[in-house]
């Protein structure tokens, strides 16, 4: 049965905007390809705080260039700018942060338990719900893009390339599906966990990013398989997550291994 326009209502506009802070700029589009190109094209001169919202998004990117596409009004799909002045060798941390921000705001808002696959998935009983990207497009700049599958039915989910199933959180059994309700929850977690971190000059340890993240993450504790950069893989187990965000792996012979960038695959 075709999903009707009344089960998927527009976004808020006045909501948004009454409800989501000062700190917070937020615009919404009929469509657009990409609100990470759409925020990275405005941000010369834009101070921080800027966020495009698209009611459909039709050339949204993942990780390693990889496309998140969605039904008009099916996902929330957002992109907000930053300008962090912490050592830029922090900023690793900002997508991990967005990440925490996400996975609490669909508890809140959702009611569900959603955990976090290694660096920046967001998981619903092992599918895969939501993504996030950062980019930095200019010095001085990050572009954080999300992506989350409400109300999308089983017909209607995105081909995952890493093979991990795909849901939304209409099908994981939301007890709300109100795309603002998400948004806002999400904007106000995620501005409170970049102040904090902001505050502590970016120290994932002070400013209790990395505790939060590595309670919340799916892949600390679990068997993986790592598929690196220059092609070769690695077996063991994830043990955390240390203060530079990387994902320390034990190998079959308890040497820790220490990744920074790779293909994670849950084994079990």
């Amino acid at each position: 049965m075709p999903v009707t326009d009344d089960a998927r209502p527009p976004l808020d506009d006045v909501r948004l905007r009454d409800q989501t802070g000062p700190f917070w700029r937020p615009r919404i589009v009929a469509e657009t390809g990409s609100t990470n190109t759409d925020v990275a094209a405005a941000c010369e001169g834009e101070r921080e705080g800027l966020v495009v919202l698209a009611e459909s998004q039709t050339a949204g990117r993942g990780r390693l260039g990889r496309a998140w596409q969605s039904p008009p009004r099916a996902g929330l799909a957002l992109s907000v700018l930053l300008r962090p002045t912490v050592d830029v060798a922090r900023w690793g941390w900002l997508p991990l942060l967005a990440g925490v921000a996400l996975a609490e705001a669909v508890r809140a808002v959702a009611g569900l338990e959603a955990g976090l696959k290694w660096p920046n998935d967001l998981l619903l009983d092992g599918r895969k719900c939501a993504g996030l990207l950062a980019e930095v497009p200019q010095p001085g700049a990050v572009v954080i893009g999300i992506g989350v599958n409400v109300s999308l039915a089983e017909d209607e989910l995105p081909m995952t390339p890493s093979g991990l199933p795909a849901t939304s959180l209409q099908l994981a059994g939301a007890r709300s599906v109100d795309r603002t309700e998400l948004a806002v929850a999400l904007l106000h977690r995620l501005h409170d966990r970049y102040r904090q971190w902001h505050a502590a000059g970016g120290d994932p340890e002070a400013s209790g990013v990395r505790e939060s993240y590595v309670r919340l993450c799916a892949t600390v504790g679990r068997e993986v398989s790592v598929s690196l950069p220059d092609g070769s893989a690695l077996t063991g187990t994830a043990t955390t997550v240390d203060t530079d965000g990387r994902l320390i792996i034990a190998a079959p012979d308890g040497t820790p291994r220490p990744i920074a960038a790779g293909d994670i695959l849950h084994l079990r």
